[in-house]
């Protein structure tokens, strides 16, 4: 026989029936396990409403005291349709030069709401991309880590705009490269780096943020050529978190003081502005101290790298079973098969190894990809 459910309505009918066959309320109420006060007042909705007062009331309050007119209401919605990209505070300016001076407005966030509850507020998309930071490193000598980015964009004289592209020391502070570039495209960077790296030798790490060139939100890991390239040369490949540009800072304050020695006035042209970077980079390197070097400059902390630039080498994988080349479409082609890996691999080597019947393992250098 399964068990009997009861509701509250039922257990309220119950306590009310067996006090009207005389027992005692206090007996009662010790066995519902409720209050004297509440057993009063479920007799006393009891007898005047009858069945009715034992069923549960609204809690909605019968007023609200501050509660916005329907007029001031409709109004803020009126005006929302009318002038469709002004934000709260813009309605709220255009309230109070419209209304008397003893009509209480609201205030910016209970207009947003408004508009929110009548589906007038456009809510920005999510970004899909969950790119993540990877592990970083503390960088304590030179060369163990340099940090990468684009300064934000500025136009030249010439109505052209210009993209600094940035690399400095972490441990030294010392600006190795300040280039102003056409635009963020890949071939730009390549050139930039090698020209670099020539120049200073390799570091152990890079430190560079999410976007590109420096990584791909679609690739696999999140790798675009040149971090591909940057691992073929033996540079470990750090990124801070999206939206933690703190984790970048002292490069972020290097761009700061950019902004303001290098880039107001701008440049007529690119010449004129890549003359004023090299006149910057001189004067941050040799002249201007630092206060975290104990007010030294970072040419007495830099030393050069010990890592000379030789290209790249031949990839072999004794230990796997063969080696496939990947295609420029980003494939390898095995078995007869196509099997997409990413265009950022596009022309190098990667190894295949059996682990299972039927199951192949893909390797890159010394990371598992498949």
């Amino acid at each position: 026989m399964p068990w009997k459910e009861r509701s509250v309505v039922e257990e309220r009918m119950r306590f009310v029936l067996r006090l009207k066959d005389g027992e005692s309320m206090a007996s009662l109420c010790r066995e519902f396990e409720i209050s004297r006060v509440t057993g009063y007042k479920i007799y006393g909705r009891y007898k005047e409403c009858g069945l009715e007062g034992l069923t549960d009331r609204a809690r909605t309050p019968y007023r609200y005291a501050n509660k916005l007119p329907a007029q001031i209401e409709a109004m803020i919605v009126t005006m929302r349709r009318e002038k469709p990209t002004w934000g709260a505070r813009k309605l709220r300016e255009r309230l109070l030069r419209k209304l008397p001076n003893d009509v209480r407005v609201p205030v910016c966030s209970t207009i947003h709401a408004i508009l929110d509850r009548h589906g007038l507020v456009t809510r920005q998309r999510r970004s899909r991309t969950k790119t993540q930071g990877t592990p970083l490193s503390e960088g304590l000598a030179p060369n163990a880590l340099w940090c990468t980015d684009y300064k934000g964009e500025f136009m030249l004289g010439d109505k052209r705009y210009c993209y600094p592209l940035t690399v400095s020391d972490y441990a030294s502070r010392y600006l190795l490269l300040c280039e102003a570039m056409e635009s963020i495209k890949e071939q730009g960077a390549f050139t930039a780096f090698e020209r670099l790296f020539k120049e200073r030798g390799l570091p152990q790490a890079m430190r560079s943020d999410n976007g590109v060139p420096f990584a791909s939100p679609n690739g696999l890991f999140h790798l675009c050529r040149l971090a591909v390239w940057w691992l073929r040369l033996g540079i470990t490949i750090e990124r801070i978190q999206p939206g933690h540009p703190q984790q970048n800072g002292r490069h972020e304050r290097m761009h700061r003081t950019l902004k303001m020695e290098a880039t107001r006035p701008a440049g007529s042209n690119f010449l004129q502005q890549q003359a004023k970077f090299d006149v910057f980079v001189h004067e941050f390197n040799h002249e201007r101290p630092h206060e975290a070097l104990d007010m030294k400059c970072p040419v007495e902390v830099y030393k050069p790298s010990t890592r000379p630039y030789q290209g790249i080498g031949e990839l072999s994988y004794p230990f796997h079973d063969r080696t496939v080349l990947v295609t420029y479409c980003g494939r390898i082609c095995i078995f007869k098969k196509k099997i997409n890996l990413s265009t950022s691999l596009a022309g190098q080597a990667v190894g295949i190894k059996e682990v299972d019947d039927g199951i192949w393992l893909v390797s890159f250098m010394d990371w598992d990809l498949v």
